[in-house]
């Protein structure tokens, strides 16, 4: 009669084997050493390296100065930023720059103060891309992306890099966890029918 509980006990197995597994990625977080074997979970012993094959890719491929700066100076992104400028320009013209200099205010009048604001306006435009584009080569310069990365993924905890692969990928860990008992449980059967017949 046991015999035919085999599929389970198999999917049981199974299921155990594939957490198991699961668990080994993180655990050991230090390197117990048994004689003749040294075993350490698969992350913890691999942190540094897979910090820096991280920082690497994110350099490569996720953060492009390039691309910040193409955003940056897109025609859309510097119309938005304009009235701001404008409204800094009208504040200084007309409030900050009578003060600085008040013999100024008495010869200069309004259409002179507005063909003045709209010279420096335009020359914004010209140099807000410029501007932009000398900014981001040397934030480039400045920030080592690459090893910015590597660094913190280094200074992690291995708790807290366990909890963060199991809260990103909970879903994908417990269908793992599933595909193991289901293997199981079809070897289970397959054994239990060469047993039969």
């Amino acid at each position: 009669m046991i015999i035919y509980a085999l599929p389970f006990i198999a999917a049981l197995i199974g299921w155990f084997t594939h957490s198991l597994l699961i668990s080994l990625l993180f655990h050991p977080a230090k390197e117990i050493s048994i004689p003749g074997i040294k075993i350490q979970g698969l992350f913890p012993k691999r942190q540094q390296e897979l910090a820096g094959k991280l920082g690497a890719l994110v350099a490569r491929e996720f953060v492009s100065f390039k691309g910040i700066t193409d955003k940056i100076n897109q025609p859309d992104t510097v119309r938005k930023v304009m009235p701001f400028i404008e409204n800094h320009i009208d504040q200084y013209i007309n409030v900050k720059l009578k003060e600085e200099v008040p013999l100024l205010a008495m010869f200069i009048n309004e259409e002179t103060m507005g063909g003045i604001k709209k010279g420096l306006i335009g020359e914004i435009e010209v140099l807000f891309p410029a501007l932009i584009s000398q900014m981001t080569a040397n934030l480039e310069q400045d920030l080592d992306i690459e090893n910015m990365i590597a660094e913190k993924v280094k200074a992690l905890s291995s708790g807290k890099l366990e909890e963060m692969v199991h809260s990103g990928l909970r879903k994908e860990l417990q269908f793992i966890k599933i595909i193991g008992a289901l293997l199981g449980f079809i070897i289970g059967l397959i054994l239990l029918l060469l047993t039969l017949f």
